[in-house]
């Protein structure tokens, strides 16, 4: 039987996220399970970089005081019900730990980095890992070189490459484009370009999405 050309070549998921959003890393972990669901088609997912605070200063900000500003003053209980939904999927969110809220335009411009080197599937994680789990600076280019060591990166061109401006422009380019497509929140799944979907769903609703675009490539093309 000939291989089905639809599902051989792989299907594209444009990730729009910023780092410091824990729902995008409860979403890119639902994802994974919704891959896991569907072992027979391959995806392929892209990072597409959006700021939840554009006008973070360069240095980020205290952890106290950006969720005084942000929330108006206790946040406990939103971040209990982010707790509680990480551990439903195996993530141990830890933001007793997180000191300072960073300012994400290095992370962004070392993950499109990371891509172009195959490597950007395993440092998005290790990013979000260091950043939620472990409480780690990720604004701090000596941060991000670790992690980007840990993630099979030469660490020699990554500190090339934050101590320049390389990408920068695409990153705002990126963040800039997803606002003009009305992105106000963020994760958002855009799957082979044309559908989409907002907020970390459960992993059968994202495996649905993905069932929506092979049913696409299968249906009859237009006369």
């Amino acid at each position: 039987m000939s291989e089905d050309p639809s599902e051989a070549m792989p299907i594209q998921v444009d990730f729009v996220a910023d780092l410091a959003c824990p729902w995008c890393f409860l979403g890119l972990v639902r994802l994974d399970r919704a891959r896991a669901m569907r072992p027979d088609w391959p995806v392929r997912v892209r990072w597409r970089p959006f700021f939840l605070n554009p006008y973070m200063p360069p240095e980020g900000m205290d952890r106290a005081t950006y969720v005084r500003r942000k929330f108006g003053g206790d946040a406990r209980e939103v971040y209990r019900r982010i707790e509680e939904a990480g551990r439903a999927d195996g993530i141990a969110f830890a933001f007793d730990r997180m000191l300072r809220t960073p300012n994400t335009t290095l992370a962004h411009r070392l993950i499109l980095f990371a891509e172009e080197q195959g490597a950007g599937d395993a440092l998005i994680r290790r990013l979000f890992r260091a950043l939620f789990q472990e409480g780690q600076d990720v604004g701090r280019p000596e941060v991000l070189a670790a992690v980007a060591e840990q993630a099979g990166l030469d660490v020699a061109a990554v500190r090339e490459l934050l101590s320049g401006d390389r990408l920068r422009r695409e990153v705002l380019a990126a963040h800039q484009q997803a606002e003009r497509a009305g992105v106000r929140g963020v994760p958002v799944f855009i799957v082979d370009r044309e559908h989409a979907i907002t907020g970390a769903q459960p992993p059968e609703v994202l495996a649905g999405l993905l069932d929506v675009a092979i049913a696409a490539r299968h249906a009859p093309a237009s006369p």
